[in-house]
């Protein structure tokens, strides 16, 4: 039976529930005297206040208590600022919580905030990313512990001398997490014990920030996080929500529920922070590139510093003797940036596929042949071999899948009607990455077992795939596999994020399971009544340093059409080929890849956010203003895989897929629309305003 659980298509185990409203989320955990929280968000820019005027909320009927920055309960000091929270006056954005109205039901809550009296004391505030920005400094890092700089060799000097040049800006806007399910959370107090359900993907870090911040030993905390409802990345560390969900109930002495206000959540649970990034490319009239630079310039906040590693990607691609990748990070009087899905990749790979596409152009060469010509034998950045890769099989499947070699190169050349019709390919990367873990197998006298472990599930499928993993490594039906996940009682686990669950958690359940296997196969007779248990710990194997440089790489092409009479673009066709290690479930991977490329492609076309100068405020707060992808905007998305062997990654050879499928989608939908118009767009999203503004005036 080995072998033929692994990678199989298996639905999801929680699939009924959820379709059939029998999975809880954490806003519905109906507690006896559950009463409601609603924040009141600051409505200045920046400055201090100066007073709380509760009488008019209080005095409504069902309003149990507002907290304000005066009274309410006092924190710890913590590690991530945008958590403290009504403990002290001054705001630092708009939108910052300045006072929380609690009700025995939503709407009076809601009334009650909306009945709290403010006073402010502003001062001048800045919200406007420049270039030239005075205040902006070269970080020592960017997220991820990356350095900041990158230089090897001459760049400027290479580039000054190439034969070939390409220079331009690409502008990649304000961009919001927009999961389902908002951040919420319940909060119940039982003396010193608490116990919260909260919408996380990662409890386990939940559970020791809230210990921390409440004076707490982390065994007198218990999270909950048994289904989520979405994350791209901002509920990856705990949000405002659960802290004032806890600070709540500790001052009503009930259970509470906050559930954020989808206009709050822009300003609340951060956003991916604009970039403005100067690529320079040098080649030889060959098409090899001689000098590579990408200079990011990123905002944060003035609560913690955050800078988007849009530049890494710069460091893995392509060879060049020369290169320099550099953030320039401005703080700003905006709330503060975070994760979202693929930060740094995401919006970096746009500008350095799009530049690349540029270059193609310049040399006369095909896109496809050209990043062919430059593939590096060893990672450039550090000079490690890779552990594997494949994208320029990727490349080549992808291009014969998609008729790519019946492609005329020249741009505006293919109409139908009022349409312009184009083609374009990117390339995708994204590190592949594991924590430690840990994890138990349980086998029962019944004949089956149980894998224990506080992984979450944010709609990947995390449950099946550990359960596929225990399944194959024991040798049994699926069927007889319990996943238990989404408690902080279970051996402790690392967020979902940074595609390096599945990585991470399967390596501790593939440990546990092997260690239980060997029991079982010594042990005769019948089990005993408590069955026979083993626990394993990844510590000092999956954080071991690698001689490797690990990632998992893709290629996207894309067919549009560009209607010059509207200026709307449509994409007709999208295609994306991986190189992700081995796939664990054929049905879940599909559906991460094309999940991740549709939400490329509303980077692409729809989604942006501006900050008004004047208010400080984000003018797309809802998903009236903020548009996403419908499914009238999705076309026909395919997405494969090649059946790729790495053996210098954890036990499954398994890779992150969460996020590679957004990376380079934006890229090729522009160079595809470019190779429809002749016109090359800087700028995302392709809205039909500026397209049309650029037709009208090459016309």
């Amino acid at each position: 039976m080995t072998g033929t659980v692994l990678g199989a298509p298996a639905e999801r185990r929680e699939g009924r529930q959820k379709v059939s409203g029998a999975a809880r989320y954490a806003a519905e955990y109906t507690l006896p005297g559950r009463a409601y929280a609603w924040p009141v968000p600051a409505a200045v820019a920046r400055g201090r206040v100066t007073a709380v005027d509760t009488s008019a909320a209080l005095a409504l009927p069902g309003v149990l208590a507002v907290l304000t920055p005066g009274d309410a309960p006092r924190l710890a000091e913590p590690e991530d600022a945008t958590l403290a929270v009504l403990q002290n006056p001054d705001v630092p954005h708009r939108g910052w919580c300045v006072a929380l109205a609690v009700a025995d039901t939503p709407e009076a809550a809601r009334a009650a905030a909306r009945a709290v009296g403010v006073r402010y004391r502003t001062t001048p505030h800045d919200t406007e990313l420049t270039l030239d920005h005075p205040d902006g400094y070269e970080p020592e890092e960017a997220n991820g512990g990356y350095p900041g700089r990158v230089r090897q060799g001459d760049p400027e000097g290479a580039f000054a001398g190439a034969n070939v040049r390409v220079e331009a800006l690409y502008r990649v806007p304000p961009l919001h997490n927009h999961p389902m399910e908002p951040h919420a959370s319940t909060a119940h107090w039982d003396g010193d014990r608490l116990t919260v359900w909260t919408s996380t993907q990662g409890g386990t870090v939940v559970r020791s920030v809230l210990a921390q911040l409440f004076e707490l030993p982390e065994d007198s905390v218990t999270v909950v996080s048994e289904h989520v409802g979405g994350g791209f990345g901002s509920k990856g560390t705990p949000r405002p929500d659960v802290v004032l969900a806890v600070m709540a109930a500790r001052r009503t002495g009930r259970p509470v529920t906050l559930a954020l206000p989808r206009r709050h959540l822009p300003t609340a649970v951060g956003h991916r922070a604009p970039t403005i990034q100067r690529l320079r490319l040098g080649a030889s009239p060959d098409g090899r590139l001689t000098a590579l630079l990408h200079e990011v310039t990123t905002h944060t906040s003035r609560v913690k510093e955050f800078v988007e590693q849009a530049a890494v990607p710069s460091r893995i691609m392509y060879a060049t003797p020369h290169l320099l990748s550099s953030h320039r990070v401005v703080p700003l009087d905006v709330p503060s940036p975070s994760w979202m899905r693929a930060p740094g990749e995401a919006p970096g790979m746009y500008a350095l596929e799009s530049a690349m596409d540029e270059l193609a152009d310049a040399l006369g060469m095909d896109p496809v042949e050209l990043r062919l010509r430059n593939e590096p034998d060893r990672e450039p950045g550090s000079g490690k071999p890779f552990s594997s890769r494949h994208l320029a099989e990727c490349l080549r499947e992808g291009a014969r899948r998609f008729g790519w070699a019946d492609r005329d190169p020249r741009p505006g050349n293919r109409r139908e009607g009022p349409l312009l019709i184009g083609t374009g390919v990117a390339a995708a990367t994204y590190p592949t990455m594991a924590v430690p873990a840990t994890a138990t197998a349980h086998a029962l006298p019944d004949g089956t077992f149980a894998v224990r472990i506080n992984a979450t599930d944010i709609g990947t499928g995390a449950r099946t795939v550990l359960a596929q993993i225990a399944a194959d490594v024991l040798d049994v039906p699926l069927d007889r596999v319990r996943t238990d996940i989404g408690h902080s009682d279970l051996p402790p686990a690392w967020v979902a994020g940074g595609s390096m669950g599945s990585a991470s958690w399967g390596w501790a359940v593939h440990e546990a399971c092997a260690e239980l296997a060997s029991r079982l196969a010594a042990h005769t007779g019948p089990l005993p009544v408590e069955g026979i248990e083993v626990r394993a710990d990844t510590s000092g194997k999956a954080d071991a340093d690698s001689p490797y440089a690990r990632h998992a790489f893709g290629a996207h092409f894309a067919e549009t059409a560009v209607d010059t009479v509207t200026g709307e673009v449509r994409v007709r066709r999208l295609l994306g080929i991986f190189a992700a290690g081995r796939i664990l479930n054929a049905r879940t991977a599909r559906s991460q890849f094309t999940g991740a490329m549709t939400m490329g492609l509303g980077m692409a076309l729809t989604e942006h956010s501006t900050v008004d100068g004047a208010f400080g405020d984000f003018t797309e707060a809802d998903l009236a203003a903020y548009h996403v992808p419908a499914h009238a905007d999705v076309p026909d998305v395919e997405a494969d895989w090649l059946d790729e062997d790495d053996p210098h990654l954890n036990p499954m050879g398994s890779k992150g897929i969460g996020e590679i499928g957004i990376v380079g989608t934006a890229a090729a939908i522009g160079n595809a629309v470019h190779h429809a118009t002749g016109i090359r767009f800087r700028e995302l999203p392709l809205t039909p305003d500026r397209i049309l503004t650029a037709l009208l005036s090459e016309g």
